[in-house]
């Protein structure tokens, strides 16, 4: 295959913080090329240079043999590369199409959207990936957002497509149909660019693959099919050996900590998402949430944490009724809450590390004193002790949250909800977008939370996680729960049946 793209010596300072050193990385055309390292490693900022978000301070690109400067994103797409970002660049307040077409002109000087919806309405079919295109993006779960932004850069042309973390919030199947997606694209002559910290769908789906370990290559162009493991892998990518398996003992349980009955709740469209839910969690578990995306997990966690009116049943946390409490109330009871978005619900970006940390504590010791002055010297310190603990990178704890990496801040919101030794524990996604150092480094910690004595309620799209951690597994369909089993029980086959609407394996439908 002739090389499509070359990056030499490319580096990236920011002020005194090298996010990269001498990278050197060639893609060919038509290949799936893996680009892997720990959180805070530069893959993503790499990327934003080839996408031109960020100018290099050094370096060159090359891209269909010619040398190219590219300092827009307007730019790069009119040489036919597309970027999902790991993070959404959408606008909640518009339509699926007019986020589509926005800030592309397309093959005519007139903008035609009833047109646009059509034409993206038969791609999305063609995909598999089916969104009204007038819904709003605001009414659009996770799952569907990540889609959408995938489609976008595919409606404008891309021929070379850069895909950051693009299956952090999909399903097994969905994850299927994404790859069934790559491999049309890639026969069709793209070419792509395949972030991610999934090791095993770096084996599955990728050609060759480069290495960055703290901003630096340490492999360059391996063929994916010579490497041994995802074993190898992390160690290349960690610089150590690392434990890819979770050590659980069984679970001792005591009382009754968080206890669901008969909830209903209407979505924010005022549609049903909860119908007649029960279930509970002890101390000393972890109750595992599994299902397709979109199918009521969200507006069960807002439920219980407040977010979100219940319509009928009752949530009791610790003995005490809070539905339908005010969110303050019910984190006074005891509960933490690792929130599914971490940009828009876990942290504020435009607040530094040390006042993100101690959002849920300002206001009692010893972050304030007992006359209500925050004390800075303790906080600093304890600030300092956390980013230590959680591994996250930062030239300080007064650095802006939202200039951190996607994994690092992850890190800093699981690291301020588990640090205050919650009764109640609810992590939703709380590995998504971290490196695998990370991920089974948090996953230990969700599990000691466990075995302090802490209840747990575990909200995930990867199932490999689910059935991992989970002491027992709640499956949850159109907002109905399908069934509770215990994990010892469970197997991939029937939680994917029961994820479909299906209580037994005939492939017919439940009528729930």
């Amino acid at each position: 295959m002739a090389e499509l793209l070359q990056m030499v010596n490319i580096s990236k300072h920011f002020g005194p913080v090298i996010a990269n050193s001498n990278v050197d990385l060639t893609v060919k055309a038509g290949e799936v090329h893996a680009l892997l390292g720990e959180n805070g490693a530069g893959k993503s900022t790499l990327m934003n240079v080839l996408y031109g978000l960020y100018a290099q301070t050094e370096g060159e690109v090359y891209y269909k043999g010619e040398k190219v400067d590219i300092r827009t994103p307007g730019q790069a797409i009119a040489l036919g590369i597309g970027m999902v970002h790991q993070h959404f660049m959408l606008i909640p307040a518009l339509s699926v199409i007019e986020n589509v077409v926005l800030g592309y002109e397309g093959n005519g000087a007139v903008l035609d959207l009833k047109k646009a919806a059509r034409d993206f309405t038969e791609m999305s079919r063609q995909y598999g990936m089916e969104i009204d295109p007038w819904m709003r993006v605001e009414q659009l779960t996770v799952g569907q957002q990540q889609r959408l932004e995938i489609l976008k850069a595919l409606y404008r042309n891309a021929e070379l497509l850069i895909l950051d973390e693009p299956t952090a919030v999909l399903t097994p199947q969905e994850v299927d149909s994404l790859f069934a997606i790559i491999r049309r694209l890639t026969s069709e002559g793209k070419t792509i660019i395949f972030i991610s910290h999934k090791l095993a769908e770096i084996m599955t789906i990728c050609d060759r693959c480069t290495v960055l370990r703290l901003g630096r290559v340490v492999a360059e162009g391996m063929q994916v099919s010579e490497i041994v493991d995802a074993q190898q892998l992390a160690e290349l990518m960690v610089g150590q050996a690392v434990n890819l398996k979770t050590d659980k003992s069984d679970a001792t349980t005591g009382r009754t900590v968080l206890q669901v009955k008969g909830v209903s709740a209407l979505n924010e469209r005022k549609l049903e998402a909860l119908r007649d839910v029960t279930f509970e969690i002890k101390a000393g578990e972890i109750l595992g949430v599994a299902g397709v995306d979109g199918n009521g997990q969200s507006e069960l966690v807002k439920c219980i944490t407040g977010l979100l009116p219940v319509t009928s049943g009752s949530i009791e946390i610790e003995g005490v009724e809070c539905a339908n409490k005010q969110p303050k109330q019910i984190l006074k009871q005891g509960v933490a809450h690792i929130p599914e978005d971490r940009q828009k619900m876990g942290m504020v970006s435009a607040m530094n590390l040390r006042e993100n940390l101690c959002l849920m504590e300002y206001d009692h010791e010893p972050y304030s004193s007992k006359a209500g002055f925050l004390r800075w010297s303790w906080i600093d310190k304890h600030s300092r002790e956390l980013c230590q603990r959680y591994q996250v990178r930062t030239p300080g704890v007064t650095e802006l949250a939202g200039n951190l990496s996607g994994g690092n801040q992850q890190k800093l919101v699981v690291g301020r909800e588990l640090d205050r030794e919650p009764a109640l524990l609810i992590a939703v996604h709380p590995s998504r977008g971290l490196d695998i150092g990370a991920t089974k480094y948090i996953q230990s910690r969700i599990v000691q939370e466990r075995d302090r004595g802490a209840a747990v309620l575990l909200v995930s799209t990867e199932l490999d996680e689910v059935m991992d951690l989970s002491d027992r597994i709640l499956v949850i369909y159109e907002g109905k729960v399908m069934g509770i089993i215990a994990q010892k029980d469970a197997d991939r086959k029937q939680l994917g049946l029961l994820m479909a609407g299906m209580r037994n394996g005939n492939g017919e439908k439940s009528v729930v």
